[in-house]
């Protein structure tokens, strides 16, 4: 999604396209596994947003993961109700790309997600992921749980200090509340099962943390 190149400057509330009151449609069904898309998921699962950049590469790195049931993608932490992909990639509703993820956490763990993400990107480059530029791009960890948002926050604090040891510079992740979660329109949902060959735009700073002392940050 590189060929929507943007100044990557953040709108204000008043300045943000206005969008619509009701949402814009999208799939029923996760068209890798058949898991209804938007729930309602069963009792026990829990939930996050995680943004790393293009999220047609991001979401599938986290569908693949065991334990996670269901992902979609779509947009947050902006001002814009119900936007559209291209009112996004505007630059004019604020809000980023994510992945909704939704896991058993008796099978997988915050952390373990947690470190997919911190090494799927490069979490320094602010407005950026690559070659993609704009705010629909930065890096974020979304959730509305006082204690998940203190382990992400540690979390990044323990790598952090492994890219800084290795000449990278601060780490520009929001980590937040994002707000309401518009989900994405139909083609984009799993766009890489049903495009295998599509554009990913994932890459990462190869840098890992111990995977002892990321998950003890996230636990």
């Amino acid at each position: 999604m590189f060929w929507f190149k943007k100044t990557p400057e953040m709108p204000t509330a008043d300045t943000a396209l206005k969008g619509r009151p009701q949402a814009i449609p999208t799939a029923q069904t996760h068209f890798v596994n058949g898991a209804p898309l938007q729930g309602p998921y069963p009792a026990g699962l829990e939930s996050a947003v995680f943004a790393l950049g293009c999220f047609w590469g991001a979401e599938r790195k986290f569908w693949t993961v065991p334990g996670v049931k269901v992902t979609a993608v779509g947009y947050l932490a902006g001002f814009t109700p119900n936007p559209t992909y291209e009112e996004v990639c505007s630059g004019r509703t604020g809000h980023t790309e994510g992945v909704l993820v939704v896991y058993d956490p008796a099978k997988v763990s915050f952390g373990d997600l947690l470190k997919v993400f911190w090494e799927s990107h490069d979490p320094t480059q602010g407005m950026q992921q690559g070659n993609d530029v704009g705010t629909q791009y930065r890096s974020g960890i979304y959730l509305s749980d006082p204690a998940r948002l203190e382990q992400a926050r540690a979390s990044k604090a323990a790598y952090e200090a492994a890219l800084k040891a290795r000449g990278f510079g601060a780490i520009t992740t929001e980590i937040a509340d994002g707000g309401p979660f518009y989900f994405a329109e139909d083609y984009h949902q799993q766009y890489l099962a049903k495009n295998p060959g599509g554009y990913c735009g994932l890459g990462g700073t190869g840098v890992s943390c111990p995977v002892g002392v990321a998950v003890a940050a996230a636990e």
